[in-house]
């Protein structure tokens, strides 16, 4: 069995990393380093020196941002003509991965009260800034395609 990428002829591994996979890597990478510089510069800014839940932090940030990257990869590359309609159909597995990993990490480690709170806030932030981005790209890609046409 052979996968192809039809838009650009290329087959196999270098297809589908070109095709699916190129674009959410470098999403997750720059994502997650602008969360961790930004979370870095608040903590700074407050006068905390040192991260207070120290790798848990980063590795759930890591997770989270792999959500919302997946996220983004669904809406991209899931064909429902409703583009909206798609939005709400992939958040809402996506909100439920979120809150299960919560879940779950609660029972390593004692979760703040207000754990479920924010992370549906801020994963709900992400997601509406991935949504309207795919929208305005999708947008643009439309525009493009019918003025080259003409």
């Amino acid at each position: 069995m052979e996968i192809t990428n039809k838009g650009s002829g290329e087959k196999g591994i270098k297809g589908i990393w070109n095709s699916y996979l190129k674009l959410p890597v470098f999403l997750f990478c720059a994502l997650y380093t602008a969360a961790t510089i930004i979370n870095s510069i608040i903590y700074l800014i407050q006068g905390i020196k040192e991260d207070p839940s120290g790798n848990w932090h980063e590795l759930d940030r890591a997770v989270l941002v792999l959500i919302l990257v997946l996220a983004f990869a669904l809406i991209r590359y899931i064909r429902i003509k409703n583009y909206w309609l798609k939005v709400l159909i992939v958040y809402v597995p996506v909100m439920l991965l979120v809150f299960l990993y919560v879940f779950l990490r609660g029972l390593t480690d004692e979760l703040a009260s207000s754990a479920y709170r924010d992370v549906f806030i801020n994963v709900t932030a992400g997601f509406v800034i991935v949504a309207v981005t795919v929208f305005v790209i999708s947008v643009i890609r439309k525009k493009k395609g019918k003025k080259n046409e003409r």
